[in-house]
């Protein structure tokens, strides 16, 4: 469990949409987090009940106990 996450999954390298790191929940907050710099990116916050997350391109998927949330990397600067 890299950077103390509740639950995580990676970037596939070379795939241009935070390819390489490390996407999770910690505190109900949605992090990226870069192996190489070691620096965590607050992406999304205020998510409860989140049970998995997955990576699809450029879309992060968080299925919560209310809700799926699809958090779309594009959208950030």
């Amino acid at each position: 469990m890299m950077g103390g996450f509740e639950v995580s999954c990676e970037g596939i390298v070379g795939d241009g949409c935070g390819g390489g790191r490390v996407f999770g929940v910690k505190d109900e907050t949605l992090y990226a987090f870069d192996p190489i710099t070691k620096q965590e990116i607050v992406l999304l916050e205020d998510i409860e009940g989140v049970k998995s997350i997955s990576k699809n391109g450029c879309i992060i998927t968080l299925v919560c106990k209310d809700e799926i949330i699809e958090f779309d990397l594009q959208t950030c600067v």
